[in-house]
């Protein structure tokens, strides 16, 4: 197949303060690499935009490394509820679920409901389409998620957020947080996608809700797409994935897009990261945060950011 674009993608497992070491770095970098290999190879094969960001979010929801899908966070009651979300950016639709429970994939109710009349829908309703779907029930719980909130019980829960990691190692110090996996892609036909998911922030109050099943977290159109990462209340009060995407639709260049709105999430005080991809194929990721958990398929080779510690906010390429 003769391409008419040379397909682009970004993939990101969260963000936060620390890797713990070299060991977390490789393991974490050998994920995120499997699923950039994989992806992109469905991208070159002529997928779409949207096929290829539900298959990469399903991968990386099935690594029980990351906060997202199997090894979600627990909630303050030792319950686990997850969104996610997924926007076509050809055809200017969002769609997703809040706060959902047993089910492995998140992001396919969210790629269902791209065909619904109602196309976001929270706890009660996405466990009604689970069961329309016919999805199995299936838990999302590991050994060291569980193990995690029990520390944080004896603690009377004094942080704030789950580790963004999952590794026997780190749970003594988990607080690393923000963890959420996203991909946005550009496929061969020139059109993009960007979907999102998370287990939340660990530790919440029942009902909170995340920004990556709300535009605030997960954006594209035809002009740019965007996934962020890190603590949602941050993202939403930033509005950061449209704040950004829009900048692009108006004729600023991602790069520019993403210095200008860090910048400001910076001098807010924001706790944040996110990864894009724009109409031309031009990639770029940006953080407040110590470490993101990034990779790219540049056309070329893969490239990751787990050993950016720029003191730039944002990266491209």
């Amino acid at each position: 197949m003769e391409l008419q674009v040379q397909p682009k993608l970004i993939i990101h497992g969260g963000a936060g303060s620390s890797l713990h070491g070299k060991g977390g770095l490789e393991t974490v970098r050998r994920s995120l690499h499997t699923v950039i290999e994989e992806v992109y190879s469905l991208l070159l094969s002529g997928a779409t935009a949207s096929e290829a960001v539900v298959q990469g979010c399903q991968m990386l929801e099935d690594n029980p490394r990351f906060n997202a899908g199997t090894g979600s966070v627990l909630q303050s009651d030792g319950q686990i509820r997850m969104s996610a979300s997924l926007m076509d950016g050809t055809l200017g639709r969002f769609s997703g679920v809040i706060n959902i429970s047993r089910v492995k994939n998140p992001i396919e109710l969210a790629q269902f409901l791209q065909n619904s009349p109602d196309r976001v829908l929270s706890d009660f309703g996405s466990a009604e389409l689970a069961r329309e779907m016919q999805l199995p029930s299936y838990n999302a719980l590991t050994d060291l998620r569980l193990q995690e909130w029990m520390q944080e019980r004896q603690d009377n829960f004094k942080s704030t957020m789950a580790g963004v990691v999952a590794e026997p190692e780190l749970l003594e110090t988990s607080n690393a947080g923000r963890g959420t996996i996203g991909v946005v892609a550009l496929d061969v036909f020139g059109r993009l996608a960007a979907g999102t998911s998370t287990g939340g922030k660990g530790f919440e109050r029942i009902g909170r809700v995340s920004d990556s099943a709300m535009p605030a977290g997960n954006y594209a159109t035809s002009n740019a797409g965007v996934s962020c990462t890190g603590i949602g209340e941050d993202i939403i009060d930033e509005c950061l994935a449209p704040r950004i995407v829009v900048r692009v639709t108006d004729g600023m260049s991602l790069k520019e897009a993403m210095q200008r709105s860090f910048g400001e999430a910076h001098q807010n005080k924001r706790d944040l990261g996110a990864i894009a991809l724009d109409a031309s194929g031009a990639i770029a990721w940006g953080k407040t945060s110590e470490i993101l958990l990034a990779a790219y398929h540049d056309g070329e080779k893969i490239g990751d950011t787990l050993e950016w510690n720029d003191s730039e906010l944002i990266g491209y390429c």
